[in-house]
This record gives structure tokens, sequence and C-alpha cells, in this order.
């Protein structure tokens, strides 16, 4: 508990410094958060709400509810055993005296507890809260000194890294200033404004004032403020002329970390430019000069564009002219590198990947481009051959614009200039599309490739990439995944599910692996396999299915088309509902129990000699013909309840018939017809994972 009945007040740190580069900000602002949390509670300080802002030139915290004294606490300190502590009259030896002197604490004072399957003596220790303010020195400079980012550096003779020198630091506490130094810098109440709109230092006497006199010197602090600003103004510049702005969040967030006083200001250029491709213009716009770009109500991109400057209002026609200026310089760039990829064909391109490495055990770009077509093709005769010839096309084509003067300026390009080569070269419409669509879907949610050819493609390129790298020991580990292999794969669940393609992941990944020049161990299938097994389990976690339907879908998951998994556990789940269930899953489990691990001789009917046995072997014969049937029909419910139609056979079995009989060939020949029972039972499912139901009363 506190020792002080007076109210709690605010507390404000602010670290001035050099820019800070824009993609910084936002960690440098996430850990000054959760670093100070920490450090508070380290330090046994209250606090209510913690936030920070900052601009390219601060760094600013601001936590709330802070009371005037650190808590009171009790710290407890374990000592020597207690019989190394008492002597065998109960009386305190040296070492516990000893101990509790070092402690602070009378020996009498000593209580005795159990830790680790023995009793030893512990201080109990008393400490009082001392006033927040004498601590707060010492609690900003470590607040300071926890924040790393990637490229912190020492400057000059300081003997603190940071991101940026530091110029001014900025500590108030119930606005009071709270006096510290770091590396020469002193702590004050004045900070300043707007490096150029309003350079002179200004002081700041309570906290709460801290946002507005910042804003009075022309710096908006809160970068969720900014990002508002910029979004509200630039839609408005853009509806003034009949269009929205592109959106793009991440140049947003960019932007907003830029500047301190965010001033749009609408710019134009030549429409000559805008026989460019739409999505060139606007990277060229967005990567070199983080203007924003214009499109009308009907996407089509539009000869202006907002630069978001920082400065204000009165220098706007300035920065117009020199926005222009540079951007028809960039535009008269992107223009050339265009214009020079256009006149070389991209089939003329491909004898060229030769020269391009993929990676280094896995050859080059052409030989990649040979495995997807090989893959890609071997799809399209399985699931559509009439688009076989087209993605056989596309495929040499696949990696041909990684060598264009445009993609090699900006990759992120790459495939959608591909589609606009191949349609300057009059390639079909379809394997122009499927140039682009190879990347698709880019992240978890994108929508999937709009064509067939790009559809097969897209899994081909995808599994190949996951296939091969697999097969050199590039396997994602953790958190790392510097290939994206864990996205590919989602992707490639994504695409066969959702287009309820008639293959299965075996047969995609045995046909990836027999592309390999080299013999691949027997054990990188498995592997694969279990990536892929990975994946599935939390996605269907996340459309509610129960952890055990899904486990006992997840052995099947690469032998049938996965189109398949969603109906099987939709029919699980209903069977599960029904009341003759519990009943089933305990006598298919019998069986799975008494299964031996060995191989067993093959049945023989003569071996049957009861009347349970020769039932149950009828009845599997039977059942075994409708399940099959019904699950090359898809009719998965029905399949379970033929399925279920074996619960008394195997129960009448188990209750009348000796399954261990002492003759051994009578034996085994038991074990033999529930080893087929089970077999019939895991054409549909793992049923030694699904759990028995609750029944409501």
């Amino acid at each position: 508990m506190s020792n002080d009945n007076a109210a709690p007040v605010a507390m404000l740190l602010e670290i001035g410094t050099e820019d800070i580069p824009a993609r910084f900000l936002p960690s440098a602002l996430n850990q000054l958060k959760e670093n100070s949390k920490a450090i508070f509670n380290e330090t046994y300080i209250k606090f209510s709400n913690v936030k920070t802002y900052g601009t390219p030139r601060r760094l600013a915290l601001i936590a709330e509810g802070i009371p005037l004294m650190q808590e009171d606490r009790i710290r407890e300190v374990f000592g020597p055993s207690k019989k190394i502590a008492f002597d065998e009259n109960g009386r305190h030896t040296k070492a516990a005296i000893g101990f509790a002197n070092s402690q602070g604490v009378k020996a009498e004072s000593l209580i005795v507890k159990n830790k680790d399957k023995g009793e030893y003596v512990v201080a109990v220790i008393e400490e009082k809260g001392m006033h927040v303010i004498e601590l707060l020195p010492e609690i900003f400079k470590k607040i300071i000194s926890s924040i790393h980012l990637p490229k912190s550096m020492r400057w000059g003779a300081s003997n603190i890294k940071f991101i940026r020198p530091i110029r001014w630091l900025f500590a108030l506490f119930d606005n009071k200033v709270i006096s510290f130094e770091i590396d020469g810098i002193k702590s004050s109440n004045t900070t300043r404004g707007h490096r150029f709109l309003s350079p002179a230092s200004f002081q700041i006497k309570e906290v709460s004032s801290y946002a507005r006199l910042l804003s009075n010197n022309n710096v908006i602090v809160d970068p969720e403020e900014r990002k508002k600003i910029i979004s509200e103004e630039t839609r408005k510049l853009s509806e003034s002329l009949g269009g929205r702005p592109v959106e793009d969040e991440k140049l947003l967030e960019t932007v907003s970390n830029l500047v301190e006083y965010p001033a749009p200001v609408l710019g134009s250029f030549p429409a000559e430019y805008l026989k460019l491709p739409k999505e060139l213009l606007i990277t060229v716009m967005r990567e070199h000069q983080k203007y924003f770009a214009v499109e009308d109500q009907d996407r089509r991109l539009m000869n202006y564009f907002i630069v978001i400057s920082n400065t204000n209002e009165k220098n706007a026609e300035t920065i117009k002219i020199g926005a222009e200026r540079v951007i028809k310089a960039r535009f008269e760039d992107a223009r050339f590198y265009f214009e020079e990829d256009t006149k070389i064909r991209l089939e003329n391109r491909i004898s060229a990947l030769k020269n391009v490495i993929y990676q280094e055990k896995l050859g080059n770009l052409y030989d990649k481009s040979l495995r997807v077509k090989s893959l890609a093709g071997y799809l399209a005769s399985e699931l559509n051959p009439s688009v076989r010839e087209k993605v056989e096309r596309a495929a040499m084509l696949l990696k041909t614009d990684l060598i264009t003067g445009v993609v090699r300026e900006f990759p992120e390009l790459q495939g959608i200039m591909a589609k606009y080569y191949a349609i300057n070269d009059s390639e079909d419409r379809e394997v122009s599309d499927a140039l682009l669509e190879q990347y698709l879907p880019a992240h978890q949610g994108d929508r999937l490739p709009q064509t067939e050819a790009g559809m097969i493609l897209s899994i081909a390129d995808k599994i190949d990439n996951i296939v091969s790298f697999f097969s050199i020991g590039l396997i994602p580990t953790g958190s790392e995944d510097p290939f994206a292999l864990r996205r590919q794969t989602l992707a490639v669940i994504s695409m066969l599910m959702q287009k309820g393609y008639e293959i299965s992941l075996n047969e995609l990944i045995n046909n990836a692996l027999s592309l390999k020049t080299v013999k691949m161990p027997d054990t990188l299938k498995t592997s694969v396999l279990r990536f892929f097994e990975q994946r599935l389990e939390p996605m269907f976690l996340s459309q509610g299915y129960s952890l055990d339907v899904i486990q006992s879908l997840l052995p099947l998951s690469a032998q049938i088309p996965l189109k398949e998994i969603r109906q099987r556990f939709d029919a699980i789940k209903e069977f599960k509902n029904l009341e003759n269930y519990n009943s089933f899953l305990t006598a298919i489990k019998r069986v799975k129990n008494i299964l031996p691990e060995t191989a067993l001789p093959a049945l023989k009917v003569s071996f049957l000699t009861t009347e349970p046995e020769k039932r149950l072997h009828e009845k599997l014969a039977s059942a075994e013909k409708g399940i099959k049937a019904l699950l090359k029909e898809c009719r998965y419910h029905d399949a379970l309840m033929e399925l279920s139609s074996l619960t008394d056979p195997i129960n009448n079995f188990f209750d009348n018939v000796l399954v261990m009989d002492k003759q051994e060939e009578v034996r085994l020949n038991r074990l033999y017809l529930l080893k087929e029972v089970w077999a019939v039972a895991s054409l549909i499912a793992e049923f030694s994972r699904l759990e028995s139901t609750t029944i409501n009363t």
C-alpha cells in the first residue's frame, strides 16, 4: 500500500534528438512504452496509464496516476537450512545469527519455510517506499538506455548508444523539473518547436499543456493525430478534383513519421505519363518521393499527386514547384526503362535466365522455370488439360521480368510488369494474367488467382519453392522464415481447397521431388507433409472445428484431396451429435487398443469357428463395400452411418469370443479380423483421436 494519501500525478519525459528515420519511429515508441511499464513495475511504482508520442525529432512518454511515494513491500530472503540454523536444543546457531545480521533483522524474527523439499530459515524484510521524485533520475536514465534499435550507435565522445544524437532532455513530475544528466546533456523543462517554423526553445511548466504548447509551436506530437490530418486533407484535395487518394496504409504510416507539421500540397504532372502502367507510376510516387497518387471514381490514375510537406501553407507553392520538377524527372527515368524493356520480347529473355542464380544449391532461374513448367504441366493435365499449353508457356516466361530494367529498379513490381510486357508481346491474355497471378495470394486473405492457368502456375511455383528449400535444409525454425515458406504453404492450401482440385498433397510433393536431379532422402517427403499438417491444424481451429475432429483427419490430409477434408469435418461433427456415437467410438477404440504393432498372417475364413466372429466378418465385408462406394460419391455422413452399423457385431464379438486364444493360429486369425475392421474405419478417419461427447441430461 502507498505511504502517502496525496492524489496521483502525471510524469513526462521527452528525449530530443536529431531526425530519427521514419521506419524506426514506431518501434522506438513501442519500446519506450513497454520498457517504461516494466521499469515502473520493477521499482514498485504504480501507474494508471502510459502514453507515448513522437516525431522525427523527439520521443515522449507521459505516465499518469503515479503516486508520490513508492509502494511499501515485503521481501523474503532464504537462508541456511533448518538443520544448520538450529542446534539440538532449538537455539539459533552462528550460521543463523550471521545470516540475520547480514539481512538487517534479528535472529528471533527468522521463520521457517519449505523449499525444494527441504526446510530453510527465511528473513522477512519490510522495505518502506521512497519518494518517487528521488527515484526518477535513475529511472529516466534506465528508460532511455533501454531503447535499442537496429542502427543505434555512439556519437562523438558519447558513452550511450542511441539511434540518433540526443540534443535535449525534458523531464517533469507533478510539474516539477526532474534533474539528471546524460553525456553532458542536462534535463530541464525546456523543449523545442518545429526546426524551421518555431526554432526557439520554450518552457512547459505543466504536463497537461505539453501537446497544446507544442502544437502552438508547429509540432503535432501525436503520430495518430498526424495520420488523421494527412488522411483527411489528402481526401479533401482529391475530392476537389473529383477523385480520391489511392489507398496506401504503409505510405500513410511512413509519411506521418517523416514530419512534425503535416501540410498536404497538391501537385500535377503531364498527362502524357499516364500512358505508362498505373502501378509503375504509383510505385515511383510512393517509393522515390513518398507522394500520394490520385485516382478517379473508376480507379483510373489522374495526373495529380499529393506531397506532405513539413512546413506551413505559406510555402505551398514553392513545395509544389519543386515536387513537380522532381516527379517529372522520375517519370522520365521510368519511361526510359519501360520503353527499353518493351524492345525485347519476354521469350527472347528466357535464355538470359541461365545467367541469374536462383539459389546457389538450386541452380539458376532457367532451371527453376523448367521445374515449374514440368510440375505445372503435370497439374494441368490432371486438373484441366485444356489449359496445359498456356500453363507451360507461362512457366517458361515465369521469371523473365526479373531481368528487366523496371523490375531491377522496383522489385515489388515483379509479376505486374511481366503482365504488361506479355500483353505488349501479344501473348495470350490468360498467359499474361498467369504471369501476374503466380505471386497470388501474396498474403493471408489476399485474393486468389482468377484464371485457371494462373491458379495452376501459382501452385506449381510455390510447391517447387517449398520442396526445393526443404531439400537443401533451409527449413523455417522458430520465428525465422526468410523464404516465406509458411506463407506459401498456406497459399497452396487455400488454392487447393477453394478451387476444389482433385489432387492430394502426396501427389503434388511426389511430382515436385521427382524433378530433383539427385536422390532425395525418404524423410524429406515426410518433413514437407508434416509442415503442411502444422499449417492445417491452426487454420481449421480458427474455423471453429474441435481439436479432436481436426486431428482425426490430419493423418489422411496427404492422401485425399484437401477439398474433402472440410466435408469430412462437417460429417464427423454431425456424427458426434448422434445418440449412438459414444457406443460406436467405444467399440472401435476397443478394436484399436488390442491390435499388436507386429505384422499378422492373412485371414483364413476356415478358422472363423464361432458365430460372433463369422457375423462380424460378414457384416464387415458388406460395410466395406458400401463405405468405399459412399466415399467415392463424397457421401461422408452416410459412410459414417454404414461404419457405425458395425457397433453391435464388434461388441458381440468381444463379449462372446476370446480373442487371445491359446491356439496361436486362432488368436492371430481373430486379431487379423480386427485389423481389417480398423483398416475399413481408417478409410474415413483416425477414430482413436476422437473424444466422447458429453450427454446433457
